[in-house]
């Protein structure tokens, strides 16, 4: 076995629409403000009884399904997520005992918008080194962390599951060909949740914003994505002995439409390869990537020997890129 297959994909997004103009009146923003600056149109919200559990659960299942595997052959279940059932236990343990899966250890990483890319690097090589089917989950309920008194977050972020289930293949250069995983630390404090943790521990007294997601620098953040995303992009391609122009698809974290054009524009990738689900989904953290992957899969028509470009920034400011291949 020289390679790691994708086996299949999962995705799943709450039922709630909530279109752009239910946001902007709140905010008091004039009609088409929120699709010019973000390309957003409308996202999915989870209801007040699910949990982030659920939502894992279901793409997971769907990722399962699709490969027509074994529960017992699931030797790993990595969950990418900011926002467990829970601050303690992880929450990957009970989403392989739902998925019914015997023999697979479980973790969470809280990787924030380049989890998923960190989780599929390790999947990958977990599946190559001990020759064990991986299931990667990326899965985020931020409309409980959104700030609606905050515009820069308020208009983007959004609700959804997208899973992967890898395992090994006797395709050579099948799996992740090239990766680049980078942080840049100076950028800590761009988007963050100021309370909750051991910096600033619940204690009485504390205003409820202090729990809510905050990016005071709208700019600044996207400066740093756009810079964090070409630069992990050309390492990764330039790893996998690629340019812009061989890549087959590419799907980038899909943090708006802005930040996307400007690092396909930047990296001269054909905008026919691009896999969005932006408009219709918004920004879910790390679900973007699996969740356009899963959502778009039968339209996109992957084929052995594709070479898909991923990649991704966020809060950390922590990112990266990966080329998979197919």
């Amino acid at each position: 076995m020289d390679g790691v297959g994708i086996l299949g994909l999962g995705h799943y997004a709450p039922q709630r629409l909530v279109r752009n103009a239910e946001i902007e009146g709140h905010l008091g923003l004039e009609p088409g403000f929120i699709e010019k600056r973000t390309g957003i149109r409308e996202r999915r919200w989870a209801a007040p009884d699910e949990k982030l559990s659920d939502m894992a659960v279901a793409a997971g299942e769907m990722a399962l399904r699709a490969a027509g595997a074994k529960q017992e052959d699931v030797g790993l279940v990595l969950l990418a997520t900011s926002t467990p059932d829970h601050l303690l236990p992880p929450t990957a343990p009970l989403v392989a005992h739902r998925l019914g899966l015997p023999n697979a250890g479980g973790i969470d990483l809280a990787g924030a918008c380049a989890g998923f890319l960190y989780a599929l690097t390790l999947g990958d090589s977990f599946a190559r080194t001990y020759q064990a089917q991986v299931l990667v989950i990326a899965a985020n309920i931020l409309s409980r962390r959104i700030n609606m008194n905050e515009t820069a977050s308020a208009v983007l972020f959004a609700d959804a599951a997208g899973a992967m289930l890898l395992g090994p293949s006797n395709r050579a250069g099948s799996g992740v060909i090239s990766a680049d995983l980078r942080t840049a630390g100076a950028g800590y404090d761009f988007i963050k949740i100021p309370a909750g943790g051991s910096a600033k521990p619940f204690e009485p007294g504390l205003s409820s914003d202090e729990f809510l997601m905050s990016m005071p620098d709208g700019r600044a953040v996207f400066q740093q994505a756009v810079s964090m995303m070409s630069q992990s992009s050309r390492s990764a391609l330039e790893g996998a002995g690629l340019s812009g122009g061989d890549v087959s698809h590419f799907v980038p974290h899909q943090a708006n439409s802005r930040i996307m054009e400007a690092v396909r524009k930047d990296l001269g990738i054909a905008e026919g390869a691009v896999l969005s689900t932006v408009a219709n989904f918004g920004n879910s953290s790390a679900a973007t990537i699996p969740f356009t992957l899963s959502y778009l899969s039968e339209r996109c028509g992957f084929h052995p020997g594709n070479r898909v470009l991923m990649c991704a920034a966020g809060a950390g400011m922590n990112g990266g890129a990966v080329v998979v291949g197919l």
